[in-house]
């Protein structure tokens, strides 16, 4: 059978990747056509456009690359048409995918999505459209399917699939990656800046400002899959600061603490028992507009399935070298660091286990034969 997958961001391509791979296990002669990144690209089948050509961030941002944006969606419909489907797979990134789902439902295509759009966060009437153009939602956060259900619409929970990406992955040698990073031997604080050069530039500087006042400690900066070296390097300036370049899990798994842009990741570092502060700050324009729109109380996802404050959020204005500096220095003296353990620990059992990945590919495939 053929399948259609459209992902954006790193996390999307990682997970596509995954599903891909699940997919192949359930349909050995499966033609898969996506939209995504390397990781996708690994697994096989043919990739249509990069996420990197639509990496874009806030408001402001979305609205200054409008022809752009309408420009790929246009060529989307076209590859669709051209390729003819039995099921398009839509991951995450609601902004460009819902689009193409109400026109792909308009033409009679199947449309599956894999990791729900954030409504619940915010504009939760869009819970309509996609009760009109998704024939089959699977979800990975174990409030969703309690939200969708004061909607009338019926979505499956698979659990979480970072469990698989993490459960799966090979142990590191620690000494091993110390040395081929030319890393010392003192503790390690990982910066985690995002992932798009937007996110990275605020974060990132904010981050470095506080590096002199933790000697006994080493930070590394996660380079994401999406950017060079070079533009890290604008950003580092003269500092000597270790960086490890797409190697974000290994790094994880030998971390004492860390520094997060709220995101996946700030789920990817509780996964891995790494003591956190969440970060975020956005353009002051994109910032006021979602605060009139988004109705959470945290921003990271280790909070909100906890439905309370585990890691400390440092939002916009907070994110300023002296709160950082602060709360850095409980989770490093050990203040809070057990509070983390016990909630990151609970955190797991609520995600559901492993197996997202195959329970999404098996229910795709069976619903194909039917």
């Amino acid at each position: 059978m053929k399948y259609y997958i459209i992902a954006g961001e790193a996390s999307g391509d990682l997970h596509g990747s995954n599903l891909m791979k699940a997919l192949l296990k359930e349909d050995k002669n499966a033609d898969i056509r996506f939209w995504g990144g390397d990781l996708m690209l690994s697994v096989g089948g043919t990739l249509v456009k990069h996420y990197k050509e639509r990496a874009f961030m806030g408001f402001v941002e979305v609205l200054l690359n409008l022809r752009k944006i309408f420009g790929l969606i246009s060529f989307c419909k076209k590859d669709i048409e051209e390729f003819q489907p039995d099921v398009i797979v839509y991951i995450d990134n609601s902004g460009f995918n819902l689009r193409i789902a109400k026109w792909a439902k308009q033409q009679g295509y199947k449309n599956h999505y894999y990791i729900s759009p954030q409504v619940w966060a915010s504009r939760a009437g869009r819970v309509e459209k996609i009760k009109r153009d998704i024939d089959q939602m699977y979800v990975i956060l174990p409030f969703e399917k309690e939200f969708y259900q004061k909607y009338n619409y019926d979505v499956t929970f698979v659990g979480h699939p970072l469990v698989d990406a993490i459960a799966g992955r090979k142990q590191v040698n620690e000494t091993q990656f110390r040395k081929e990073n030319q890393l010392g031997e003192k503790p390690i604080v990982a910066l985690l800046p995002g992932s798009r050069k937007q996110e990275i530039i605020k974060m990132l500087s904010v981050m470095l400002s506080i590096v002199d006042d933790f000697s006994d400690y080493q930070f590394v900066i996660a380079g994401a899959p999406s950017q060079q070296y070079d533009f890290y390097k604008g950003i580092i300036g003269t500092r000597n600061i270790a960086f490890v370049d797409n190697q974000t899990y290994d790094l994880l798994s030998i971390s004492y603490a860390a520094l997060v842009t709220s995101g996946t990741a700030t789920l990817e570092t509780a996964l891995f028992k790494v003591p956190q502060v969440v970060c975020y700050k956005g353009s002051a324009i994109s910032y006021q507009i979602a605060k009139r729109i988004i109705t959470l109380k945290y921003i990271s996802l280790v909070n909100l399935i906890m439905d309370k404050e585990v890691v400390k959020e440092l939002i916009q204005k907070e994110m300023n070298a002296n709160n950082l500096k602060k709360e850095l220095a409980e989770i490093l003296n050990g203040v809070k660091r057990d509070y983390l353990f016990e909630n990151y620990y609970e955190l797991e059992q609520k995600l559901g286990g492993e197996g997202a990945s195959s329970a999404t590919a098996k229910s795709i495939v069976e619903n194909l034969k039917n």
